[in-house]
């Protein structure tokens, strides 16, 4: 009596034909997994760089404005450079950017300092709380005469940086970007008037007093720096992927041979 036929040969042979599909899904998968990794590692060295250079700025000497216009003559980066500049304020032109600052609501007190050359710079003078934007609620917070202001140099933003921010009230003196044209504008001024840079000021160095109103010194250069966590995550995850491909080839290669 002869034996009934099997298929087992053909199963056999269906079997690496029915991977390829997975294997070929999973390879594009990890491919796209080990690029993304690799474009966070080389964020990560474009950061750390970045990062190097603005701490190399932030401690270098501080300039006079007029090296400040120079710079900005020649296209050369502004931000965060140490700055002194002297002139008067022109208190009846504040403008207010809405802002936080250890926890608390209120504003960035923006004031044009009138230099030596008649031309302006707006300087943020610092936080004020949310009801404290009346300068008659914190008396004293206005300097007559001459100042001497050290700083960071803040370069204007170019437009709106989201349609989520909300727009401007120049009219009301309101701001919740740094638009440098309206606020020259709501102070009054004209664009030849007003050199195209702000001013963060800093404490004076004779006077760190926490009970100062505006409240300077509150810039923070503290960018994030992710990428290595991402790379990580992201080598990670072609890692389990490899892993998980390669048991379930394994396990589907072991079924067709029993």
């Amino acid at each position: 009596m002869s034996e009934a036929p099997t298929d087992r040969p053909q199963q056999t042979a269906a079997a690496p034909r029915r991977l390829w599909p997975l294997l070929v899904a999973s390879t594009v998968v990890f491919v796209v997994l080990c690029a993304l990794g690799a474009w966070q590692v080389q964020r990560l060295a474009w950061k750390e760089g970045l990062l190097a250079e603005i701490a190399k700025r932030t401690a270098s000497a501080p300039v006079a404005i007029a090296e400040i216009t120079q710079r900005l003559a020649d296209g050369r980066p502004v931000e965060d450079q140490p700055v002194e500049v002297s002139g008067v304020f022109d208190h009846s032109a504040e403008q207010y950017f809405l802002a936080t600052h250890q926890g608390q609501s209120g504003w960035y007190v923006y004031a044009p300092l009138r230099l030596d050359d008649g031309r302006h710079v707006f300087v943020n003078r610092g936080f004020v709380h949310y009801d404290q934007r009346d300068p008659s609620r914190r008396p004293g917070s206005q300097p007559h005469g001459r100042q001497e202001i050290a700083g960071l140099a803040r370069a204007p933003l170019t437009g709106k940086p989201s349609s989520l921010v909300p727009d401007n009230r120049p009219e009301k003196r309101e701001f919740y970007w740094k638009d440098l044209a309206a606020m020259t504008r709501s102070a009054g001024l004209g664009p030849q008037q007003v050199l195209p840079v702000f001013i963060d000021a800093g404490f004076p160095a004779k006077r760190h007093d926490p009970a100062m109103l505006p409240q300077p010194g509150v810039t923070i250069v503290d960018l994030p720096n992710n990428h290595l966590q991402y790379a990580v995550t992201w080598f990670g995850l072609a890692a389990v992927l490899a892993v998980v491909t390669g048991l379930l080839a394994w396990r589907r290669l072991r079924a067709y041979d029993d």
